[in-house]
């Protein structure tokens, strides 16, 4: 859209090139044909460095604009997010476009290509599964029965996803305006599954915003399990029942997480760390190697001591 046109739909004026926009990304991630915004004050210093060819932003912060970037000064960006990410939303299915099936594959009568779907070599699609448009599966994958890939999402090769699992479905994004009132912001990223990943049954993993929600290879993701947007699982790492990533957390390689694990959003932790059952994450962790558990969390050791000294005084 001609970014005069994106002006039009949230009400306002702008001065400066009608250029062509072609989507929506981070600051940092933009490029010259993308709109960006900011809507968290702690982004701020970022803006001088955008390569976004314009940018969403409050009346305060016009002067930080880079000269290569055109601002489109906005009350709430964050609301006026919700409203553009919705003009750059693909169609649900596309209208055209080949339905390939690579050769050994074997897809039951019962199971859904959409247009534009592909899968390689020797793959096993069960009955009532549904694999979305410009979606690929790579060779040897198997999904059994009613597993759902939203469009656009990539699961490699050598994969197994069982039954009811859902990949690509939007992430939990809203913006809420003064009034209390909420829009949804459109997941217009994907899903990308490495290869050698095997995921359980009914595990939810949610499309990126922007991007892509990784999953990379060697993952192994137990049952009943939530992967919020825009999150990356390290190569090998393990994820066992009713634990779950809020959006925008990146697990480092061998990480695992025991059952009901849960990690806050927009947190990074180090490498071959593992979390012992119900522990809570609300800090990154830049120490690889340790073993934490509880809620707040402690190294296990202490959590450990902790609970004997709990304990002890309940006797007295």
């Amino acid at each position: 859209m001609l970014l005069s046109e994106i002006a039009k739909e949230l009400g306002i004026t702008f001065e400066g090139e009608d250029k062509k926009i072609t989507g929506m990304n981070t600051l940092q991630e933009a490029e010259q044909n993308q709109l960006s915004f900011i809507s968290n004050p702690k982004y701020t210093k970022q803006i001088p460095q955008t390569k976004a060819g314009a940018i969403l932003v409050p009346k305060e912060a016009t002067e930080l604009v880079p000269s290569t970037c055109t601002p489109l000064v906005v009350e709430d960006p964050y609301w006026c997010v919700a409203i553009v990410s919705k003009l750059f939303a693909p169609p649900l299915e596309d209208e055209t476009g080949e339905v390939v099936v690579g050769e050994g594959s074997v897809v039951d009568e019962k199971a859904t290509l959409a247009k534009g779907a592909k899968v390689g070599k020797n793959c096993h699609i069960m009955a009532g599964v549904y694999v979305g448009s410009n979606t690929e599966i790579g060779d040897n994958t198997i999904l059994y029965p009613n597993v759902v890939v939203y469009r656009d999402c990539k699961i490699g090769s050598n994969c197994i996803i069982h039954a009811n699992t859902t990949i690509g479905g939007d992430g939990f994004g809203f913006a809420t305006n003064k009034q209390g009132e909420h829009k949804k912001i459109y997941q217009n990223g994907n899903v990308v599954v490495e290869d050698d990943v095997e995921i359980g049954n009914s595990v939810a993993i949610d499309r990126a915003v922007f991007g892509s929600t990784r999953i990379k290879k060697g993952v192994h993701i137990d049952n009943l399990v939530q992967i919020g947007h825009n999150c990356e699982v390290g190569e090998f790492s393990v994820m066992v029942s009713q634990s779950g990533l809020a959006g925008s957390t990146k697990l480092g390689r061998n990480v695992v997480l025991g059952g009901q694990a849960a990690a806050a959003g927009h947190l990074e932790i180090a490498p071959f760390n593992q979390f012992a059952a119900r522990s809570g994450i609300t800090k990154s962790i830049k120490q690889s190697g340790k073993t934490w558990a509880g809620f707040p969390l402690y190294e296990h050791k202490t959590w450990l001591k902790l609970q004997g000294k709990i304990a002890k005084l309940l006797k007295q």
